[in-house]
């Protein structure tokens, strides 16, 4: 069980040779838990996962401090276009305390429906975590239906899905499954109409430069709150700030964390 409705998907830091910083990493991390971060999500949500090898993001898995695993949720990102990397990373999660994982569906290739719940399955079975599963059709070219989503949720690790969709199929899962199910949010952008129509958890990027009031906001709309008008001013500043251009570029510059690997990242000429 994951209990926290917000978590903050960290970005990698990369030093000037393009190589992992873990020790940079774990530094971001702390600090947002010093500002009451109590979930991260590593690996995952920051358009960087299939810049890592296999054998980097074990690596991660390997580096993420005790202290941090005692104290917060921490989340790792599982994804691969061949299902053979993707279980590596599965099997090494089930040995670690991570709280969860994300698993998310391969890019480009265009599994089928049923390839894709398969391929799924295989990851959940192997890594023996609370998951939440990750649609993305917009970077992967894949849309997990509805019904995959109700036969992937019978496994009661499945706890949630980030990204599903519009307000049909939220409705069609929620009317599938008979227990509590977890709708995350990728990112601020829509938040509130999103939460309207039954999103009620949020990957948060925003949250890396500004994790108190993201968190706040959340908490607002989650209660059926308006902001007033300073707090919408507010909100909407830090909107432009992180999505006005390519937000996990912005975000490392924002919180000081190193460059992107290229091509994310290059100025136009």
């Amino acid at each position: 069980m994951l209990y926290e409705t917000m978590h903050v998907a960290v970005p990698t830091v990369f030093d000037q040779q393009e190589d992992v910083n873990m020790e940079a990493t774990s530094a971001h991390i702390k600090s947002l838990q010093k500002k009451g971060v109590r979930s991260v999500l590593i690996s995952g949500s920051t358009g960087e996962q299939h810049s890592l090898s296999v054998d980097e993001r074990l690596k991660m898995m390997e580096s993420i401090s005790e202290s941090a695993l005692h104290q917060m949720e921490v989340l790792f990102g599982i994804a691969a276009v061949r299902l053979k990397d993707a279980e590596k990373l599965a099997a090494k999660a089930s040995e670690t305390k991570l709280s969860g994982v994300m698993i998310g569906f391969p890019p480009y290739i265009r599994p089928s429906q049923t390839e894709a719940v398969a391929y799924a399955k295989r990851l959940i079975e192997r890594c023996q975590k609370p998951v939440i599963l990750y649609n993305n059709p917009g970077r992967t070219g894949f849309d997990l239906s509805s019904e995959s989503a109700i036969t992937l949720a019978q496994n009661e690790n499945v706890i949630g899905i980030k990204d599903l969709g519009g307000p049909e199929k939220i409705q069609a899962v929620q009317n599938g499954l008979d227990r509590e199910f977890s709708f995350y949010a990728g990112g601020e952008e829509g938040l509130a109409e999103k939460i309207r129509f039954g999103y009620n958890r949020l990957s948060s990027i925003a949250g890396n430069v500004y994790p108190v009031e993201i968190k706040q906001w959340l908490q607002q709309l989650l209660a059926n709150e308006t902001p007033d008008a300073s707090e919408q001013k507010d909100i909407e500043r830090m909107m432009q700030t992180v999505y006005s251009k390519n937000p996990i570029v912005r975000v490392k510059q924002e919180a000081n964390l190193g460059a992107c690997r290229p091509p994310l990242g290059m100025s136009s000429d």
